[in-house]
């Protein structure tokens, strides 16, 4: 298959109408998939309501069929045709963060959306992204998207087209290339389904705004777990996720005490990679050093992390050595793709 790549500025480019979004509408509408441009990472989205384009999704990505897909959507009205009801404190969190990084779970409604989209669940994931590109191509097609990360299942998200070309050239129709995205990790999907909602990912919303919202909001604990055979919720919650070639651990303590480990293992013959912020990247010797973002700003880090994974590919280290940070704010959801890229190996002094 020839992957197309559709270049769209959206800062310059008349985005109604667009013929690049034409035509990647028109491949959707067809039941093929094409990757598009979010305010978080780039998504591969097909046509929810169809079993076709979902099964293409999930034999581009290589990724396990009880993981259930977010459903995309360009207006709040599109919500009746699949959800059963739209709780108060869901509503309440819609007028908040919508459009934005946030993917809210609500009882779904029988016989509309693909079962090979939720996966079978009784419930669906549904969010309204905050890019014009993406809202004008749902607008354009007319139809609820199917949209997880555009990257091989397993591989670090993508957050610029060209991560999407690296893993799914030849694989997919087409990709509307608009640029880097901005928050770097995606939406936050809490569940909305029970009195108190319930994070299942954190994301680009963090648990202290979703609070100053609604009140109580609890964390799954199954977030730091990637074992077990039940189907997961949401998505990000069981397998695997975002790691980079060589095998990743955390390191809790001092960066004396992780600067000890990257000795031993280049006493080994080891290529030693280190992944620490702009602040600390000039105390640390090792094969390769990237600095991911500002640790006085994770917002930063969250915005480089997936391409700071991707570069350590690219770098021929046997090795990974990351620092730790706050789980506070958006450092949570750092911390959970860390761990999830990690496989859970945390190294303690």
């Amino acid at each position: 298959m020839n992957t197309n790549v559709w270049k769209v500025d959206k800062y310059v480019d008349k985005l109604e109408s667009n013929p690049h979004i034409v035509d990647a509408a028109h491949f959707l509408r067809e039941n093929e998939v094409v990757a598009l441009p979010t305010e978080t990472v780039y998504g591969l989205g097909g046509n929810a309501e169809n079993d076709e384009a979902v099964t293409k999704i999930f034999a581009a990505k290589g990724r396990p069929a009880d993981n259930p897909l977010i459903i995309h959507i360009a207006d709040k009205v599109q919500l009746d045709r699949f959800v059963k009801e739209v709780p108060e404190k869901a509503k309440n969190l819609i007028d908040a963060f919508w459009p934005g990084p946030l993917t809210i779970i609500f009882n779904k409604k029988e016989g509309v959306l693909s079962e090979k989209a939720t996966a079978g669940l009784s419930t669906v994931a549904v969010r309204m992204p905050d890019h014009p590109v993406a809202l004008a191509l749902f607008r354009e097609c007319g139809l609820p998207i199917a949209a997880p990360s555009a990257n091989s299942s397993g591989k670090p998200s993508p957050t610029t087209a060209d991560h999407v070309v690296d893993d799914l050239n030849g694989k997919i129709a087409g990709v509307l290339d608009a640029g880097p995205t901005g928050v770097g990790v995606e939406s936050t999907v809490v569940d909305c389904t029970e009195e108190i909602p319930v994070i299942l990912r954190p994301g680009g919303v963090t648990k202290e705004q979703l609070e100053e919202v609604v009140g109580e909001v609890r964390v799954d604990p199954a977030l730091t777990n990637t074992e077990g055979d039940a189907r997961p919720k949401a998505p990000g919650m069981k397998y695997r996720h975002y790691a980079p070639n060589a095998p990743l651990y955390l390191v809790s303590g001092t960066r004396e005490f992780l600067q000890r480990l990257v000795d031993e293992k280049r006493q080994e013959g080891l290529r030693v990679g280190v992944l620490t912020t702009e602040e600390h990247s000039p105390e640390f010797a090792a094969d390769v050093v990237l600095a991911c973002g500002r640790r006085a700003e994770l917002e930063t880090v969250a915005a480089a992390l997936y391409d700071t994974l991707r570069k350590f590919n690219q770098v021929d280290v046997d090795v990974i050595f990351s620092e730790m940070f706050p789980t506070s704010g958006v450092g949570l959801a750092i911390m959970n793709r860390l761990q999830k890229a990690a496989g859970n190996k945390i190294i303690s002094e």
